[in-house]
């Protein structure tokens, strides 16, 4: 049977108290107690630590040497929590975050400096997928996600919704004209998703239903790759708020069919598995991010 820390820890006070009575008064316990973990201890080990008189405890030569031991052990363990509990007051290590790479670019990219200005001893590795990753196989500690969540054995958060908006370039609307109903919207270049296919279900009205689906005259996996076709004059797009506002306020996209549009908005989540290890340093990202996204 191996050892435990209270056991290190009564034998040291005892050593260091000078007497079990005084032992106890330290450790707050009765002085039967302390005697019965001491022998407890010396028969795990086998060999007699303390000699005992009716005036004085003194170590055996195994004593001395076991005392030093477990002063080291003691002191480490010591150290161990406080770096833990300076980590808990300054996040401190390496968190990997995922996102896909419209949201990484437009929403994490232009905060990344100030989020290192601001913990210095965080080192983030940022990676991109446009798919839902597996966070433990693709050893991932926090992932944005957007849209509805599917795992329900991840905790989640919730940094708020972006809204869907149809758009295209005042270069395109020039070239091929600005389509005054769905109709017109269905005879013009469309771009959309190759995946999943419910991206490309436009929250349009048309008659009695609340979304129009387009057959893409072009399609892309990536939101990004959609964005940049649509400023470029390829086509028409149905894009979040969130990678697309400043194109809007820049005048590279305008909004198109506000009278048809419903009100959507994707949910944008970070999802994580629980980990104590990890949790200041993630709380730390996610309460910044959601700062940043607020502003």
């Amino acid at each position: 049977m191996k050892t435990n820390t209270d056991e290190l820890q009564v034998f040291v006070t005892v050593i260091d108290s000078g007497s079990m009575t005084a032992a106890a008064e330290t450790l707050q316990q009765t002085v039967s107690g302390v005697s019965r973990t001491l022998t407890r201890l010396e028969k795990k080990l086998d060999v007699t630590l303390v000699r005992r008189t009716t005036r004085r405890l003194q170590l055996t030569e195994e004593g001395e040497l076991f005392l030093t031991r477990a002063r080291a052990i003691l002191a480490a363990m010591d150290d161990a929590e406080e770096t833990i509990s300076r980590r808990r007051e300054r996040p401190a290590g390496r968190l990997r975050v995922d996102a896909a790479s419209p949201f990484m670019l437009h929403c994490i990219v232009p905060h990344v400096r100030a989020f290192a200005e601001r913990y210095p001893e965080i080192t983030l590795e940022l990676t991109s997928n446009e798919r839902i990753i597996d966070l433990l196989e693709q050893r991932v500690d926090v992932a944005i996600r957007i849209g509805a969540l599917q795992d329900s054995t991840l905790h989640a958060r919730s940094l708020g919704s972006s809204r869907l908006r149809v758009l295209a370039s005042p270069a395109y609307l020039a070239e091929h004209g600005e389509p005054r109903d769905i109709d017109d919207l269905l005879r013009a270049r469309l771009i959309g998703f190759t995946a999943p296919e419910s991206l490309n279900d436009w929250p349009l009205r048309h008659g009695n239903a609340s979304f129009v689906t387009i057959r893409p005259t072009l399609s892309a996996s990536s939101g990004e790759t959609i964005r940049q076709l649509a400023i470029d004059g390829s086509g028409i797009a149905c894009l979040a708020d969130f990678m697309t506002a400043a194109d809007v306020r820049a005048g590279r996209l305008r909004p198109i069919l506000d009278d048809a549009l419903i009100d959507v908005r994707q949910s944008i989540n970070a999802v994580f598995y629980q980990s104590e290890s990890m949790a200041a340093r993630a709380r730390a990202f996610l309460d910044f991010l959601a700062e940043r996204l607020s502003v």
